[in-house]
């Protein structure tokens, strides 16, 4: 009999435990919590329709490996933005495969994130260096969503002028990626962007235009030069943003060389493997000028208290949805482990490493090109980087191909286009030009390999790139692991202690599900293979998007968008399709609650809805006079509510049925926010509930890794009316008969991933699934009560319970002490926790969830040391130099000159147990004007 799944995952396991944590709650048993938490009329009446015992980690590993050896990963030549990688070992044992990097969270709390701060700040100067631009961000989610958040920041840098002019076309060059298109056509539509695609070499701007998208190299391969049509555009206003490979700019002219304004693209190809579409790290690149207009994430460089370099999140991009519905962008997350992924291949690389990499692929290329010549193919180009389109005849092509296990693209009957990369073998270059011999009735001559450049003189690229030091020092795998052993010990994360952040559900990423991404058969699927080469994933995403909608209560489920705040704007998208397939696109209007989580309107700004915030009362509850008054004054143009269950203050309002009837009377539909559904899986749900839509965050509820900061995945479930708007794309079909055009680059978004939650989902069963929300609920509701006589927890239901979380009160901390909760968040670093969530969704407070998977032990450490801190400040009351406001206090401070009133223990050790396993700051508090002042994001030492 193997052991449960559910008593490994879920950290209170024996009864003695659950006891003592019922007493403290005051409550007999967890039905009787249950039963004051969540309202009985929303109480599923039967158990989810899944198997109710889960599998064993030995029977699932078994079941997970039979998918992915149903896989047949034959060399892919597809190229189109996904290519096979030489993802170096050291890299993928010591970070890709590490709890230490991927369970550790965003690095908001700069002071013990100083090691992944350094990771992407190298991932950082790397695409600037390569791109020629001056300042980037610490990565975005991929090339279609980059190119879109390119178009949008061009759009808002729209002069008066031109904003007055109403300036709206956009230009996309007609040799672009087609899924990168596709997503552009997405983005592009709310915001009244009228895309002109053509050739950009014959286009002539016009004046009405804000700017133009051109890929480098082109999708078929050519590479051109783009300075004049660039100049053009500056000419008449408009800014130009290209899509860039990055291994090619080892090679080619660095587009800020050649006048481009932004650059975008993906980092797949630089050390991350394929993975059927993602995850890997999208960039962006910019001029100086443009800083406060970039979305996403920036690292900068900043001081601590002492005066010493640390690294921090810069200029407050990290939370650009605090803009609300003034927002231009609602990314909230990242892809930070695939970006520090790609930051450490450049480091082991270096320029030398790049560039040999760059001239395999590419001479790869030209040895093939130069052999189909001679066989008289005609190629599309003959300036090219590593991808060949040749006029031939696809099926014949195609045919030849899967006999020898290769895939090439075919973009027309006539036509076959193949990349090469930096792991292409002389052998294979041979077998390639069988193929093509083959198709022709004739036997391939000896290949003869060519060593001249095919790039056109002027775009050969001629200024330095990646000379920093950090990316000249680590060639040896030695050098490479202890440095990345040295970045990995300032941070923490999982792996250290409970990281109890409310919202964000920082729970258990258990090993038997994360083993599964490093088997070939899932890492080496190119998204495009044909889909019979894809059988285990077809299987595992046909399983999950079932699962997932049987968990929601829902009929359908989209496993595209890859992040949770996509998944809030593709639920927006397709209630947006649905009323307009009804002849009532004019219903624009969505009802938001001032409590909700900031990228609720700023995904509704994305998808040009009007918003109409609904009030809270004095309980945080949302206002169900003012919902019902706001939806039947706007019924002629509602659009729908947006509404987080249980609320963002961690409560089951019992009115959530009328809060829904009113809307669905009024003609609008209900999108639910799914961020809290660690508190509803199996014991309620948002179908159950009435709503229509909802959106999971995969990195929450269903035990994906943060991993620093994503990557995260948000697929959606909808009910049956709405099944038939799911985002298609355009490449491989997916999604609705009627669906929206595509979110994502990938048809299933970050596909590698999806055995985690998979896995969770199996192994837990029905009843597992409902013992991990229940005993959620536990965990909050007995730290609520622990804690009780220190900190007042600032809401609560009706019955005064909690749901999985909890808000503590610090409110009066200031005024008492001198002391706020940004200094306690501070100080529990000393005591080797990440803070809970700082001054959200009420200012001066922090938000806490255990999750479920933490024992007593763990979260009988933290309420000490809340304690602890609140006597500390209670002593500090009255005095500057105090123990709170000075933390965090680094190791090399303690060891040197002491004049605190207070001893080097009491900084250090203010309790027994922390001398175990101190965690020691690397920098003490950071100086965050300092930064914003002084910006600069690259690793100059």
């Amino acid at each position: 009999m193997f052991d449960k799944f559910s008593e490994r995952h879920i950290g209170v396991s024996n009864e003695k435990d659950l006891k003592a944590m019922l007493d403290v709650i005051g409550v007999k048993s967890v039905d009787e919590l249950i039963s004051q938490v969540i309202p009985q009329s929303i109480r599923l009446r039967k158990p989810l329709a899944l198997p109710a015992e889960g599998m064993s980690e030995y029977e699932f590993a078994a079941h997970i490996r039979e998918l992915a050896d149903r896989n047949q990963p034959y060399r892919s030549f597809i190229g189109m933005g996904y290519y096979p990688s030489a993802v170096p070992a050291v890299v993928t044992r010591n970070v890709f495969e590490n709890p230490a990097w991927y369970t550790s969270y965003t690095p908001y709390q700069a002071e013990i994130s100083q090691g992944r701060l350094e990771a992407l700040l190298n991932f950082q100067t790397a695409v600037i260096s390569l791109t020629g631009m001056e300042i980037g961000n610490c990565s975005l989610l991929d090339e279609g969503t980059a190119a879109a958040e390119a178009m949008a920041m061009m759009f808002s840098l729209r002069s008066r002028d031109a904003v007055r002019e109403g300036r709206n076309q956009l230009f996309v060059d007609r040799n672009i990626f087609p899924q990168t298109l596709d997503v552009l056509l997405t983005r592009s539509e709310p915001f009244g962007i009228e895309l002109i695609v053509d050739e950009y070499d014959e286009y002539e701007f016009t004046g009405r235009e804000f700017g133009a998208i051109v890929q480098y190299p082109a999708a078929d391969g050519r590479v051109r030069d783009y300075s004049d049509f660039t100049a053009a555009a500056h000419a008449k206003g408009a800014l130009v943003t290209v899509a860039a490979d990055l291994l090619s700019l080892a090679l080619l002219k660095a587009p800020g060389e050649w006048g481009a304004d932004i650059a975008v693209g993906s980092a797949q190809r630089l050390g991350t493997p394929m993975g059927f579409g993602g995850p890997a790290a999208g960039y962006m690149t910019t001029r100086e000028a443009f800083k406060r207009n970039m979305p996403g994430r920036i690292i900068g460089v900043s001081v601590d208290r002492l005066g010493n370099k640390a690294l921090r999140m810069a200029l407050q991009m990290r939370e650009q949805h605090i803009k609300r519905e003034r927002a231009t962008s609602n990314i909230c997350t990242a892809s930070a482990l695939m970006a520090s992924m790609t930051g450490f291949y450049c480091v082991y690389n270096g320029p030398e490493g790049l560039r040999r990499a760059a001239e395999t692929a590419h001479l790869a290329a030209a040895t093939v090109a130069r052999a189909l010549e001679a066989m008289d193919y005609r190629l599309a180009s003959k300036e090219f980087f590593d991808t060949l389109e040749v006029e031939a005849e696809a099926a014949v092509v195609q045919s030849l191909a899967l006999e020898q296990g290769i895939n090439f693209y075919y973009p027309s009957e006539g036509r076959v286009r193949m990349s090469f990369d930096e792991v292409t073998t002389a052998a294979e270059i041979e077998t390639v030009v069988s193929i093509f011999a083959a198709a022709k009735g004739k036997k391939a001559k000896a290949v003869k390999a060519v060593t001249e450049s095919c790039v056109p003189t002027a775009l050969r690229r001629q200024s330095p790139y990646l000379q920093e030091p950090v990316f000249n020092a680590y060639r040896s795998e030695s050098a490479l692991m202890r440095y990345i052993k040295k970045l990995e010990l300032r941070d923490i994360s999982l792996a250290n202690s409970m990281i109890s952040l409310g919202s964000c559900t920082m729970k258990l990423n258990a090993a038997a599900l994360m083993q599964p991404l490093s088997l070939a058969g899932f890492q080496n699927m190119h998204p495009f293979a044909p889909a019979d080469q894809a059988k285990g994933y077809m299987d595992l995403i046909a399983g999950l998007e079932q699962d997932l909608a049987t968990i929601t209560g829902f009929a359908a489920c989209s496993l595209q968008p890859n992040s949770g705040a996509a998944g809030e704007y593709t639920g927006l998208m397709v209630i947006r399709a649905y009323h307009q397939s009804r002849g009532q696109g004019y219903r624009n209007v969505v009802l938001i609650p001032a409590s909700a989580h900031g990228t609720n309107p700023a995904s509704a700004a994305m998808a040009s809805m009007k918003i109409v915030t609904v009030a809270c009362d004095e309980r945080g509850n949302i206002d169900v006079a003012d919902l019902e008054a706001k939806a039947k004054e706007h019924s002629s143009e509602l659009c729908g509510l947006m509404v987080t269950y249980p609320s963002t203050h961690g409560v089951f309002e019992s009115r959530i049925r009328e809060i829904v009837d009113a809307v669905h009377d009024a003609g609008g539909q209900v999108y639910m926010d799914g961020a809290n559904m660690n508190a509803q899986v199996g014991l309620t749900n948002p179908g159950y509930i009435g709503a229509d839509v909802c959106h999971l965050n995969l990195h929450k509820t269903f035990a994906m890794p943060h991993g620093g900061g994503g990557p995260g995945v948000g697929p959606i479930c909808v009910a049956e009316h709405l099944r038939a708007f799911l985002p298609s794309h355009p490449v491989v079909a997916t999604g609705g008969d009627e669906g929206i055009t595509a979110v994502a680059s990938a048809p299933w978004g970050s596909a590698l991933l999806f055995p985690i939650t998979y896995g969770y989902i199996k192994m837990l069963g029905a009843e597992g699934l409902r013992r991990a929300t229940e005993m959620a609920i536990v965990n909050a509701n007995y730290m609520s009560a622990a804690l009780a006589a220190e900190y007042r927890t600032y809401y609560s239901g009706e019955t005064g319970r909690v749901g999985h979380e909890m808000i503590l009160d610090l409110t009066s901390f200031k005024k008492d002490y001198n002391i706020d909760c940004g200094d306690i968040a501070h100080r529990l670093m000393d005591y080797g926790f990440h803070a809970p969530t700082l001054s959200f969704p009420v200012h001066e407070t922090l938000m806490v969830e255990p999750t479920e998977s933490e024992p007593k032990e763990e979260m009988d450490r933290f309420i000490e040391a809340l304690i602890s801190i609140k006597r500390e400040c209670e002593a500090a009351a009255g005095q500057a130099d105090n123990v709170v406001a000075n933390a965090p206090h680094t190791a090399r401070e303690l060891a040197g000159a002491w004049e605190h009133p207070y001893s080097r223990d009491e900084a250090a050790f203010p309790l027994a147990w922390i001398g175990e396993a101190k965690f020691f700051p690397y920098v003490s508090k950071i100086d965050n004007g300092y930064g914003d002042r002084n910006l600069c994001c690259r690793n100059c030492e």
